[in-house]
């Protein structure tokens, strides 16, 4: 699967930014969704969990939908599959977001589309970890 075209030096101004909503993360602590943004959170961001099946995750209020997040969003951090995403992208422009993330292997030509017509950067097919770990470690 093909990856973004953001050089390390974008990546890294994204990972500057600290308030990520985090959609699909997960109860799981054997999943990626759950040990990416916990990682995430040990290391200072401020995470905010979206996920219409539990009220809170790591101490963290979670949210049914991103539009009930009432603070201001610098990234959107996706854990779906890819041919859900659209219409989180459709959800997500509304907040005004800085960047879209999707997760290792997702990719959505569409929404990446539309994001990009919002004015919001997209990563795809990328690990918010694994890029922290390569360039700020």
């Amino acid at each position: 699967m093909e990856q973004d075209l953001q050089s390390d030096e974008q990546i890294r101004k994204i990972l500057s930014l600290n308030r990520i909503v985090v959609v699909g993360m997960s109860k799981n602590s054997s999943k990626a969704a759950h040990y990416v943004p916990k990682y995430l959170l040990e290391h200072g961001y401020d995470i905010t969990p979206v996920n219409p099946t539990t009220d809170e995750i790591l101490g963290k209020k979670c949210y049914s939908s991103i539009s009930e997040i009432t603070e201001d969003v610098d990234v959107i951090d996706v854990f779906r599959p890819s041919d859900q995403v659209l219409s989180i992208v459709q959800e997500a422009i509304k907040k005004k977001p800085k960047v879209i993330w999707f997760q290792e292997g997702i990719h959505n030509l569409e929404a990446e589309e539309l994001a990009r017509q919002s004015g919001i950067q997209i990563v795809f097919n990328r690990c918010m970890l694994a890029e922290h770990q390569r360039l700020l470690q």
